[in-house]
């Protein structure tokens, strides 16, 4: 066994199944948590370690691990072994397969869509994911434990404010949705596309998950087209709006995670400049001509309903 694996011993005797391992070794990845692949006589398993600071970034780790278990009992998460809460450890199976990168999401839009419809017809999570309260959960905690902002961070409360309305004209609902689909957190074992990762899961609009996928793989607007028109079975000039949305509240979210993960995270991770980029895309779609566009377009019905 690797070095690092001695550090979790005596969390991983805790747990009957790991007791008899032969190797562990960490994944990369995590930015919230630890993954180690633990392998036994009796098969491979990821424990995800996770610190009991991560209640800060709005992630319920009961939620995760029951939502966990909804999308492995449909197929598409990993199946779920394991869950001691007090000592913040989830066990769940390995999966053997290609983790994507950004050019692999652009090389399967159309799987990455039929995968995330399988996922939106699972039950219902636990619990509800909304950014626009997410973000204002982040915004009060930065401000009360004096954490940094962006420069500038605040002048878009007017922008938020009107893109809040116009997604609030055609509002389908809510479905299960992971929130949080890295390249990453896309597995390809050669026959299907596995989702892992469940700790932001929750019922969501579904243009949230596609937007936001495109944002995390840093792809051009012609794959977002792509990823919308495969999801919804033909072009939805109404959904590809709200998926652009719904990407820049992400970021502009997401920003906040950065400052807060800089100021508290232990992982050697340069969170601030991670989140300084979200924020530069943030910046430059709301003074463009694309968001009036889109405020407009998403309130459209499509004709071709």
């Amino acid at each position: 066994m690797s070095q690092s694996s001695h550090e979790f011993d005596d969390l991983l005797d805790k747990v009957p199944r790991l007791q008899n391992r032969t190797a562990v070794t960490e994944l990369s990845g995590g930015l919230t948590n630890r993954n180690l692949k633990i392998s036994t006589v009796s098969g491979d398993y990821v424990a995800r370690i996770s610190s009991n600071k991560s209640s800060l970034l709005a992630i319920d780790r009961r939620s995760e691990y029951e939502n966990s278990k909804i999308a492995a009992g449909i197929g598409v998460g990993a199946p779920v072994f394991d869950y001691l809460p007090e000592f913040g450890l989830l066990v769940i199976g390995y999966i053997p397969g290609k983790t994507y990168s950004e050019i692999d999401v652009s090389n399967n839009l159309s799987r990455i869509a039929s995968t995330c419809q399988l996922l939106h017809k699972a039950a219902p999570f636990t619990r509800d994911f909304d950014m626009f309260v997410i973000q204002e959960n982040y915004q009060k905690l930065v401000t009360e434990s004096g954490f940094r902002f962006p420069n500038g961070y605040h002048q878009y409360t007017h922008h938020l404010s009107r893109m809040k309305a116009a997604l609030a004209v055609l509002d389908e609902g809510r479905v299960p949705c992971n929130n949080d689909l890295l390249p990453a957190n896309f597995i390809d074992d050669g026959k299907k596309i596995w989702l892992i990762d469940y700790e932001y899961s929750g019922n969501n609009d579904p243009c949230f998950e596609l937007g936001n996928i495109w944002s995390e793989a840093k792809l051009p607007l012609s794959a977002l087209d792509e990823l919308v028109t495969s999801y919804y079975g033909g072009p939805r000039p109404e959904k590809l709006a709200r998926a652009w949305l719904f990407a820049l509240l992400a970021k502009y979210g997401w920003t906040l995670w950065a400052s807060i993960q800089s100021s508290v995270s232990d992982i050697d991770f340069d969170f601030w400049q991670w989140g300084m980029e979200k924020f530069e895309d943030v910046q430059e779609s709301f003074a463009s001509n694309k968001f009036e566009k889109a405020l407009t377009q998403v309130t459209q019905k499509s004709l071709l309903l």
